[in-house]
């Protein structure tokens, strides 16, 4: 077992058993505020290509791929209310946490993408998929006000995403990669957290 995977696996086993609380209350709330699971199966590339589901909360309504595209676009109405506030603070993706005890992911890392955005034969890609894709990193933090913003365009959505969005993160993710060791990792890791406090800090009047 690396250090890297022995980092994770404390990581992730420390953190579901620290917010077992909160995870049960999303829950609750995800099946309170509307119909369908509580956990939405996402199919992700991973490391070497393989596809895999990520979990997250359901944070849209049970049937959204029937209503829109595949990308989630500035004022959705396919997102719940609940929904909007698991996006907003980023507690849709705490499910990942079992992502990543079950091999399929790191703690940090690059993003995973979807497969129909994923060109496996392309040099670009087969760097970024020669590590397991993460919960956080760089990419993360560079779009953490929430990509959905910049996508503003419901019938162009997948376009501008592949355009102004995608292009830049796997220059990102290849950064990282370059960059990669458990001190920038637990680097990624703080900012990321203190990312997120800053985000639900109410702003001074």
């Amino acid at each position: 077992m690396t250090l890297k995977r022995l980092f994770d696996i404390t990581v992730a086993s420390a953190a579901l058993l620290c917010l077992s609380p909160l995870l049960l209350a999303i829950a609750a709330a995800v099946a309170l505020d509307s119909r369908g699971p509580v956990l939405y199966r996402a199919r992700r590339v991973g490391r070497g290509g393989r596809v895999f589901h990520m979990y997250k909360f359901r944070t849209m309504v049970a049937d959204a791929d029937r209503r829109g595209p595949a990308l989630t676009y500035q004022d959705d109405p396919r997102v719940t209310r609940v929904g909007r506030l698991l996006r907003q603070a980023r507690l849709d993706e705490l499910p990942q946490l079992l992502n990543v005890l079950r091999g399929e992911m790191s703690v940090v890392g690059p993003r995973p993408e979807a497969p129909e955005y994923v060109q496996l034969d392309a040099p670009i890609w087969r760097q970024v998929l020669s590590v397991p894709p993460g919960i956080c990193g760089l990419a993360q933090l560079s779009f953490a006000l929430d990509e959905a913003a910049l996508l503003n365009n419901s019938a162009t959505v997948d376009q501008d995403y592949l355009t102004m969005i995608l292009p830049s993160k796997l220059q990102l993710d290849l950064r990282y990669i370059q960059m990669r060791s458990l001190l920038f990792d637990i680097r990624l890791l703080a900012q990321t957290a203190l990312l997120l406090i800053r985000q639900r800090r109410p702003a001074a009047s």
